[in-house]
């Protein structure tokens, strides 16, 4: 059985399927804050989510994050791992990309276990 959460006409926020959780890309809720913001916005919206499907971020298996801007990364970084710093980072890639927005900074797609 598949159990999607917030499913819109285009997408799911999130999909639980055999033990697995896969959250959509997501993104920041307030496009003027500075990376270290834009950040932080959607590490929280991840945590949220994770929270919603009973697992956190001890459980994740793969992160990919997206930036607009390579200068960046330093300061994506920081907040990253401040927000690691208490479980095993899990695997990772960063790559730089052209976002929906040209306002948002960073999106990042999250794949956990149950």
């Amino acid at each position: 059985m598949v159990q999607r959460f917030d499913v819109g006409p285009r997408l799911s926020e999130m999909a639980v399927h055999n033990g697995t959780v896969y959250l959509a890309g997501q993104v920041p809720t307030d496009a003027t804050a500075d990376m270290a913001g834009q950040t932080q916005q959607v590490l929280d919206q991840i945590d949220a989510l994770l929270e919603r499907a009973h697992t956190d971020k001890s459980r994740l298996l793969m992160v990919q994050i997206f930036i607009q801007d390579l200068a960046d990364f330093p300061v994506m970084n920081a907040v990253y791992e401040k927000w690691v710093a208490d479980v095993e980072a899990p695997p990772r890639a960063t790559v730089q990309a052209r976002l929906a927005n040209p306002d948002w900074k960073v999106e990042m797609v999250v794949t956990a276990a149950l």
